[in-house]
């Protein structure tokens, strides 16, 4: 049964950093491209950044181009999320799942609260 553990979210001021990081199972996970998602409080869950299976071709949305940096470490099956300079409108639940369409995505785990205090 497929399980992600999304963990290393807090609460930092404007301008700090975060690393977020996503613990995967329940499926062979060097077989898939991976994504970190958001959705802050009203508002529609979004595509933060993708990463290929072996840690290629890194895409990111370009309100955190820059600034986040997403990797993955397939000996340990995790995902990471490097958070620099964060903004307020960086203030959301971030989540870790495979890199598809939101549409298609079934399973969400708890995700980990970020707040960016201005």
């Amino acid at each position: 049964q497929v399980q992600l553990v999304e963990s290393g979210g807090g609460l930092v001021q404007a301008g700090g950093s975060l690393r977020p990081s996503c613990a995967a199972s329940g499926f062979t996970f060097t077989d898939f491209g991976m994504g970190w998602y958001r959705q802050g409080q009203g508002k529609e869950r979004e595509l933060v950044a993708t990463i290929g299976s072996r840690g290629q071709r890194p895409y990111y949305v370009n309100s955190v181009k820059g600034r986040f940096t997403i990797s993955r470490d397939n000996n340990n099956n995790t995902l990471f999320l490097q958070m620099d300079s964060l903004k307020p409108e960086d203030t959301a639940v971030y989540y870790c799942n495979k890199a598809q369409s939101i549409s298609y995505i079934l399973f969400w785990g708890q995700g980990t609260q970020v707040t960016v205090s201005s």
